[in-house]
């Protein structure tokens, strides 16, 4: 915020030497470094947590919702993550473009090749697009604030979702590009943007939203409640 009608050369060099978001890996900078648990350790389910920028209300959400949670780094190898044995994998929100967390889609892919549920949020959606052919592309304004109209595909309910991202998975009601093993499942009704997927054959969903966004809204919340239950399933 600058004073006057007009910017001063300082704040225009100040703009000027912001780097573009594009090719940025900032999931890497704000990560944890180190793995930790959060939520009791007797909870009926274990989910194990990729932090590539993750919101302490996730925590508090999955701990509500009778999880334990191992929050590991960003780049946590698939193997190491396959042995906690989970129940479940999440995928984080967090900040960068999703095409430059190169680490993540190998990863991605040889935990879903185990059947093992898997739920992503912002970050974590594009990263699930990305890791089944996918592509994703910086939009021109992106999606911010606590009003923002989202259409449930299956059920044709509104859901008023929060958002703040600046980056999408490239689709639309007829199918997401270069992915035919994913469907979507939810779009933006300002511009029609892809705000949810689900895997064809394997227990894997995502949405671009943040269901759990506090203060609200809190119209989405019941997706931790669809992730248990694919939590359930597998044990059954």
């Amino acid at each position: 915020i600058g004073i006057g009608d007009t910017p001063t050369h300082e704040a225009l060099a100040v703009l000027e030497g912001c780097p573009s978001m594009e090719g940025l890996d900032l999931a890497s900078v704000v990560s944890t470094r180190e793995a930790y648990s959060w939520g009791k350790t007797d909870a009926t389910f274990h989910v194990v947590a990729y932090d590539y920028g993750i919101k302490r209300n996730i925590l508090r959400l999955f701990e509500a919702h009778d999880c334990r949670v191992t929050v590991v780094p960003s780049d946590t190898p698939a193997d190491r993550v396959l042995a906690m044995n989970p129940d479940g994998v999440f995928l984080s929100n967090g900040p960068g473009d999703p095409d430059a967390v190169t680490y993540a889609p190998a990863a991605i892919r040889e935990i879903a090749a185990t059947r093992t549920p898997m739920f992503g949020i912002c970050l974590g959606h594009q990263l699930i697009g990305l890791s089944f052919g996918a592509r994703t592309e910086k939009m021109p304004f992106g999606h911010r604030g606590g009003n923002q109209p989202v259409k449930d595909l299956a059920t044709g309910k509104v859901l008023i979702t929060s958002q703040n991202h600046g980056f999408a998975v490239v689709g639309s009601v007829d199918g997401v590009e270069g992915a035919p093993d994913l469907a979507i499942t939810h779009v933006n009704l300002n511009d029609g943007t892809v705000e949810g997927l689900r895997h064809r054959t394997l227990p894997i969903f995502a949405v671009q939203y943040h269901p759990e966004a506090a203060p609200g809204p809190h119209d989405a919340v019941p997706l931790f409640d669809r992730f248990l239950d694919a939590l359930r399933n597998r044990r059954q």
